[in-house]
């Protein structure tokens, strides 16, 4: 191991606001735990929740870093204690609970994963939030299989470019919404086999069109609000909506004879405060089932636009504008 230092280059927020409360500072470079390793950072992945982190809507769990980030790419520079599957100078790309907008962060080993064939850290960066995110709701919680058609709400999100292409690869019908028609034929480009423009279109309609009446099998959702009883009805029977966000509100009313009828299931999760030992058998199943896609390249991050650590400001602006089409990263 290299000498490290003991002081690090971090963004903090500095009080709960607009993007401007995003600070630099000065910070020690974090200790690796047992069973944690710490990763020097080459470029960190920005997300909604992290939005919601700098506006004091979502604090960090029980022990994680109160910097913003969750996910990671660079190098192992530090193992703690037990961490035995990595060796210092591996190239990883990982979920975090936080910390990721740092010069190092620590990290459970894992939730650690290598980062594809032909893939630059600033690719990498934007694969885990999204990967874990999208199998743990598709696969664990909605049980898809080849062969069911899925709605992915916020289609040119990192979260909906990732799922468009996953449903694709795993012998889906993929449709999904976006806010403009460039936007929806984006989605197209990436495997669905309809965009719908959400602020013109019904999806409802399209989609029922679309599987001539019977309804989709599963709707991944990050809008919540009033999309929840249009999900019901879009849903086929036997349908699974599973909600990630709820960006249009939390609390809604539902017709419990429609949930009834159809046999619908409405779940949903949350990935963040989740013990190491579940997002590690969730990275499990990535490097068995997915990361060969992306080896392959039938499976490629979308990143659109990379700003420097020091410019995060200007990347949490860019995402609350909505105008990218999947990744925001920070270059460190």
């Amino acid at each position: 191991m290299t000498a490290l230092p003991e002081m690090m280059t971090a963004i903090e927020i500095s009080i709960p606001g607009e993007a401007d409360v995003l600070r630099p500072s000065q910070r020690p470079v974090p200790v690796p735990g047992e069973g944690e390793v710490l990763v020097k950072v080459a470029a960190a992945g920005v997300n909604r929740p992290d939005l919601l982190q700098r506006q004091g809507n979502y604090s960090p769990p029980p022990g994680a870093s109160d910097l913003p980030g969750l996910e990671i790419a660079g190098t192992v520079v530090a193992l703690g204690f037990g961490a035995h599957h990595l060796a210092v100078g591996d190239t990883v790309c990982a979920l975090v609970a936080g910390g990721g907008y740092a010069e190092y962060c620590a990290v459970p080993a894992v939730q650690c994963l290598p980062i594809p064939a032909g893939l630059s850290f600033e690719e990498a960066a934007g694969l885990p939030e999204t990967f874990f995110t999208v199998w743990s709701n598709l696969v664990d919680r909605a049980h898809f299989s080849a062969g069911k058609s899925v709605l992915i709400h916020g289609g040119t999100s990192g979260i909906g470019t990732t799922a468009i292409q996953l449903v694709k690869a795993m012998g889906g019908r993929a449709f999904a919404t976006a806010g403009s028609y460039d936007k929806a034929h984006a989605c197209e480009r990436l495997g669905a086999e309809r965009g719908i423009n959400y602020r013109l279109e019904d999806f409802v309609a399209v989609t029922k069109e679309l599987t001539q009446g019977h309804g989709v099998d599963i709707i991944l959702d990050m809008v919540g609000g009033d999309y929840v009883p249009r999900n019901m009805q879009a849903a086929a029977v036997d349908g699974v909506i599973v909600n990630i966000a709820y960006l249009r509100g939390a609390k809604v009313e539902v017709d419990l004879n429609q949930i009834m009828r159809k046999r619908l299931t409405l779940t949903g999760s949350t990935l963040r405060p989740r013990p190491a030992a579940e997002k590690g058998a969730i990275a499990e199943a990535l490097r068995s089932h997915v990361w060969p896609l992306i080896d392959a390249g039938t499976i490629k991050p979308v990143l659109f636009k990379t700003f420097p650590l020091a410019h995060a400001d200007e990347a949490h602006r860019l995402m609350e504008s909505s105008a990218h089409v999947g990744k925001i990263v920070l270059v460190v």
